[in-house]
């Protein structure tokens, strides 16, 4: 059970940040790990990588933020800042390992305790400025649903004539549509097992929808001329979407499982025959996220939300868990 009760914040070193929270997304992986439907957790836990709100103080070796900047931390607070990939920005593949936000341990020791809480405090690089212009209910959800489903988009790219599949319209689906028609001239279509989520996908561009208790895969080849979608983006990554994923992309598709439901991979090597570039996604890099940002600054792409009080948080997780969250849901620490 959630429940409302006081934690123990670290005193703030030279270059750390205290935060005040205003808001807190709910992931999807916050009820997996609560549940531990995943793996074996830490308890007590404070869930919660989604995290939004200004600075309230800062250390003394801090040149970057001020107080009263508006910030945002996402899926970890901590990586080795030594190899290859976190020179790059790419600390999410740090090689060493980083330290998530909620759920992990510190070099020290030190469990992690996340976002749904009053205040914060993390190292300076792990924290993000939030441009001028972005609501900070609609920019904490970005910080871990948004850059998951940004990430994958911005590597395989798409354009003019090139057919998107997006399966799965909730949290991260509805962005995805979004960050499609933002930033290209792709054809999106949308596919859901549920009404009200298809028609959150034509509110924010869809230009096809399909119900998934159909014949998902015969409609979606329909709509591509026999040829099936270029790109398909799995929200949901559960042994069926999976398999509608491969289902229905062309040859020399790109696809990406981006959901996490959890289920058995169901293919052997030979059953598509034809080449498919097949990606799993571990979130995104820092320099991507202020690249999302900037651009839902610009009122390009945006989060619907659905915002609770903290002490209402179990009605949260169970509204999550029943479908019955239309985009994304925050909490209000």
């Amino acid at each position: 059970p959630l429940k409302v009760g006081e934690i123990e914040r670290r005193e703030p070193g030279p270059h750390d940040v205290v935060i005040d929270i205003a808001y807190a997304g709910i992931c999807h992986s916050d009820i997996h790990q609560a549940r531990e439907e995943w793996f074996s957790s830490l308890f007590p836990m404070v869930p919660g990588h989604e995290i939004a709100g200004t600075v309230a103080a800062v250390g003394s070796d801090v040149t970057k933020f001020s107080v009263g900047d508006r910030v945002g931390v996402g899926v970890f607070v901590e990586s080795c800042q030594e190899c290859e990939n976190c020179a790059k920005g790419l600390e999410n593949y740090c090689l060493r390992g980083f330290t998530p936000t909620y759920n992990g341990k510190l070099p020290n020791g030190e469990p992690t305790l996340g976002g749904y809480s009053q205040q914060i405090v993390v190292e300076d690089t792990y924290v993000l400025r939030i441009p001028d212009g972005l609501e900070l209910d609609v920019a904490a959800p970005l910080l871990c649903a948004g850059i998951t489903t940004y990430s994958p988009l911005r590597e395989w790219g798409a354009g003019p004539g090139v057919k998107v599949g997006v399966l799965g319209l909730g949290g991260l689906g509805h962005m995805g549509v979004q960050f499609v028609k933002a930033t290209t001239a792709a054809t999106v279509i949308a596919v859901d097992q549920k009404p009200a989520a298809l028609e959150l996908a034509k509110k924010v561009g869809a230009d096809h929808t399909v119900l998934s208790n159909q014949d998902a895969a015969t409609a979606i080849r329909d709509l591509t001329n026999g040829r099936g979608a270029d790109v398909v983006l799995d929200f949901v990554g559960a042994e069926a979407t999976m398999k509608l994923a491969m289902g229905v992309a062309r040859g020399l598709a790109d696809v990406t499982i981006v959901g996490i439901a959890g289920g058995t991979f169901p293919f052997t090597f030979f059953s598509q025959g034809y080449e498919i570039s097949l990606q799993t996604i571990y979130w995104g890099s820092r320099p991507e996220l202020i690249e999302l940002l900037n651009l839902a600054s610009r009122g390009l792409v945006h989060s619907e939300t659905t915002v609770y009080s903290l002490d209402n948080g179990i009605q949260a997780y169970h509204d999550l868990h029943e479908g019955k969250v239309q985009g994304r849901a925050v909490i209000v620490p």
